[in-house]
Parts: C-alpha cells; sequence; structure tokens
C-alpha cells in the first residue's frame, strides 16, 4: 500500500439489526416499551423504508426492514449494564428467556442473552471486581 494512513476512527454511531417487514410495533414494545429505550425520528427520506431507531446510552440501535429476513442468531451486539442482576430479574418477570453465559467469569465480566421478538441475539453484560 503506498497511501499513508492519515484517517482515524472515532467509534461507533449506531448498531443497525435486521427485522422482518411490519416489525415496527413489535420492535417498540420490545427496545421502547421492555427495555426502556427511547425511539428517535428517522429522517423523513428513510421513513418509507420502515423500520425504527432507538437511542441505548451513547449509542443508537436501528432495526431495519430486510425482504426475506434470516434472524441473527450467533453475530450480536453487546450492550454494558449497570445492575446486570436487576435487568436479569426484570426482564425475566416481562417473560423474556434470558440465557445466562458465565464462560467469561473468570474475566471479571458477567453477562447473559436474550432475543428480541425477531430472533436476533442481543447481549448484556456488566464489569465486576474480582
Amino acid at each position: 500500500m503506498t497511501t499513508s494512513k492519515s484517517f482515524s476512527f472515532g467509534g461507533i454511531d449506531h448498531i443497525q439489526l435486521a427485522a422482518p417487514p411490519g416489525c415496527e410495533e413489535a420492535a417498540r414494545h420490545f427496545y421502547a416499551g421492555v427495555l426502556g429505550w427511547s425511539e428517535l425520528a428517522k429522517p423523513v427520506e428513510l421513513q418509507k423504508r420502515g423500520g425504527v431507531w432507538f437511542q441505548c446510552g451513547s449509542h443508537q440501535v436501528h432495526i431495519g426492514v430486510q425482504q426475506h429476513f434470516v434472524p441473527a442468531l450467533k453475530a450480536h451486539p453487546a450492550f454494558l449494564v449497570n445492575q446486570l442482576d436487576a435487568l436479569r430479574s426484570y426482564l425475566t418477570e416481562a417473560g423474556i428467556n434470558v440465557i445466562d453465559d458465565d464462560a467469561r467469569s473468570a474475566e471479571s465480566i458477567r453477562r447473559f442473552y436474550v432475543s428480541d421478538p425477531f430472533g436476533n441475539r442481543l447481549e448484556f453484560m456488566e464489569y465486576i471486581a474480582l
């Protein structure tokens, strides 16, 4: 390569998850209603594509419509949580299936997985002191 590296990355602006056509109300129920994330207004020129956007902490999560949708069963975003046990209890009470994963417990990380209404895998994790 002859081009010098005169660029840099500043972080992640948003995460895009796919969902089937007609997903908007189920997405609103789960991401806003259950998780408590704020819905964001989509730009007018993108509204016709369907889907819905949410704010999670300092990041945005975009739920985009995909024809012939197949859920992401392995690839997933991981969201940092304060009070992971409280979130686990809350989700369980809301009828959400929580899958614990202690594989990284030796690294001071606790985590679990859930699936969104469309089958996409989501990880919730917390760093802890050993």
